[in-house]
């Protein structure tokens, strides 16, 4: 320093008289959110370094001999602080009374009576970020805060040390007072009581890891303890970051396997994922990320996904559901949105016209995945269906568009494990049954039924999880030119399974309505499987009604009560046992009764599983049954 230049006196002050009590409502909006400190303080130093960087490449700052860039976070269990260093573009006198000293609040008054008047926390106010005092953060976690600063400028170094009130002072600093390397900047935070969670080096990791994990600057963690506790034994340190992550690279460079580590390392899930989607939306959006579509163990698994929101590869939050569409939500993956601001609100994201458009982008992107897997290897994209099944369906069912871009892509499975599209099906079913899918719940409870169409050469699709059965309705409702009829195997006979109305018998009507009652509907029908005497319909309608107020019940709502299925007993006029009972209605009556009723329960078993007094009952009749013989 010339002699002729005045050296800085130490200044005391406050820091904003109309914000004199911003500290305290920085700590009581932002307590459930503590650990955002360590984000903020270490985002201000990437910042700062990225900022050095680019004065470099514009030929605006030369001869700059400091090692490669990077940020130190220190742990002092001993002292009580948490310090953060950086060799980036450091601060003059007048940055840090523009930048520090001041918290620029245009509105200030409004602003505190805005978050005043809040009983809510940091997640819906998200005071961090707005106006500038994402630095002061650190009084979180803090009673008192340093701030050494030397601008590459070569500037005087400057120390500033505040309270947890506000009140500061502000003095040159000697080259002796901690300042790592030549420039730069170090915010050395000495923990309160309220904070003393952070002086754990587990926990400085495990926020470091969540917040820290892709900051593009190389981000460094000492704790002295472990240092006089190894003495000279040091290992080569090892940046606790990530600064190229894989959703930053080309997707031309990146290999299935590093796709594969990525998943593991991120989401700490180590079953394969099913495929994934690189992201990379230039202007307008201006977006990068990898979606992944996880491998789902069984029906009961949680199907809650984990999408990790990123600002410039700081993270921001996870699972934020007004950038990824509900049914998408079950996916993995990382997106990077540097249009978004650093700390973002739901309310912002609710009505942000670009965050609409990411939406719409990703919906697009996963649609086109989807189609250009069934295009071009579509044996591999059957081995996956079953998990995709899910997804899909219900992603038809909450978006029209969505359908429209993949229902080309639909998989219906059959009854012998055979997979075919909705337009294969019916183009199969055009002499036999027209416009009709016949389809299944349950194999094992529904095969006789299944059985009686496969005799007739008819395939059977089989529809086993809940979805499937409300997502049927959408693609009768979505294509109407189709004229498309889902029908279950046992709710209807048609031309399929009989021949034509039969030969009624009033004497073997009047033996089986006295067993199931008025409300069943019999009729006579010659059915091909001259075999089988009976078989009990449910209404398609009626039995679907059925369902949904079953679903709506599941959902807690209060129903007035479940709809009544239409059952019909068709009674085949062609079968011998069928014949027997209309000879022994005027010889035995009591006989033809107990055949009647062992024929009815047979055809409830081939329907549904029979309630514990049906299964007695029809012990019951076998026993005695086989008494007569």
């Amino acid at each position: 320093m010339a002699e002729n230049e005045k050296k800085l006196e130490t200044e005391r002050g406050g820091i904003s008289v109309d914000v004199e009590h911003i500290f305290p409502i920085i700590k009581k909006w932002l307590y459930s959110e503590k650990e955002i400190f360590l984000r903020e303080i270490v985002s201000n130093a990437c910042d700062a370094v990225t900022k050095l960087r680019r004065l470099v490449s514009l030929g605006e700052a030369r001869d700059l001999t400091e090692a490669d860039p990077r940020i130190r976070v220190i742990l002092d269990k001993d002292a009580k602080t948490i310090t953060v260093t950086d060799n980036g573009i450091g601060m003059t006198e007048e940055e840090l009374r523009k930048y520090i000293c001041q918290i620029a609040l245009s509105g200030a008054l409004e602003f505190i009576e805005k978050y005043e008047s809040k009983d809510g926390g940091a997640e819906d106010s998200g005071i961090i970020g707005h106006f500038g005092l994402g630095f002061y953060s650190a009084f979180m976690v803090s009673e008192r805060v340093e701030l050494l600063t030397r601008s590459y400028t070569g500037a005087p170094m400057l120390h500033w040390d505040c309270t947890e009130d506000g009140d500061y002072e502000i003095e040159e600093a000697d080259d002796s007072d901690g300042l790592v390397g030549d420039y730069g900047t170090a915010v050395i935070m000495h923990v309160s009581s309220e904070g003393e969670e952070f002086l754990s080096a587990y926990k400085l990791r495990e926020v470091l890891d969540k917040y820290c994990a892709f900051m593009p600057v190389e981000i460094y963690f000492e704790d002295t303890a472990e240092e006089e506790k190894d003495g000279d034994k040091k290992d080569e340190p090892k940046p606790v970051n990530d600064v190229h992550p894989l959703w930053q690279k080309n997707p031309s460079e990146c290999t299935d396997e590093e796709y594969r580590d990525f998943y593991r390392k991120v989401f700490h899930d180590y079953k394969e994922p099913l495929f994934w989607i690189h992201l990379r939306a230039d202007y307008p959006l201006n977006f990068k990320g990898i979606l992944y579509f996880p491998r789902i163990g069984n029906e009961y698994e949680s199907l809650e996904g984990q999408v990790k929101l990123f600002y410039n590869q700081v993270f921001v939050a996870e699972n934020i559901k007004e950038v990824i569409p509900e049914y998408l939500l079950m996916l993995k993956g990382v997106l990077d949105c540097p249009e978004l601001p650093l700390n973002v609100s739901r309310s912002y994201l609710q009505n942000s016209a670009y965050v609409s458009k990411i939406s719409t982008h990703i919906v697009k992107k996963v649609s086109d995945k989807l189609t250009g897997m069934f295009s071009t290897d579509r044996p591999a994209y059957e081995k996956i269906w079953r998990d995709l099944k899910t997804f899909v369906e219900y992603g038809c069912m909450r978006d029209r568009k969505f359908y429209d871009r993949v229902k080309g892509a639909i998989l219906c499975e059959l009854c012998d494990g055979k997979f075919v599209t909705v337009d294969e099906y019916l183009e199969a079913a055009k002499e036999k049954h027209e416009g009709k899918i016949y389809y299944a719940t349950d194999k094992t409870v529904q095969s006789k039924y299944i059985s009686l169409f496969a005799a007739e050469g008819i395939d059977v699709v089989l529809f086993d999880k809940i979805v499937d059965t409300q997502f049927i309705t959408t693609v009768e409702t979505a294509d109407p030119d189709k004229k498309v009829k889902f029908i279950r195997v046992d709710a209807e006979v048609g031309d399929a399974l009989s021949d034509g109305e039969g030969e009624k018998n009033e004497e073997v009507e009047k033996i089986f309505r006295e067993i199931v009652g008025e409300k069943t509907k019999i009729t006579f029908e010659k059915l091909k499987n001259a075999g089988t005497p009976a078989i009990l319909n449910i209404s398609e309608e009626s039995r679907r009604l059925d369902d949904l107020m079953k679903l709506y019940a599941m959902g807690g709502e209060d129903m007035p009560g479940m709809a009544s299925v239409e059952e019909t007993l068709i009674l085949n006029s062609g079968n011998a046992l069928i014949g027997k009972i209309g000879t022994l209605a005027g010889t035995d009556r009591e006989l033809a009764a107990k055949i009647a009723g062992h024929v009815y329960k047979l055809s409830l078993i081939s329907q549904r599983q029979l309630t514990g007094e049906e299964l007695c009952a029809f012990l019951d009749d076998s026993y005695a049954l086989l008494e007569k013989l």
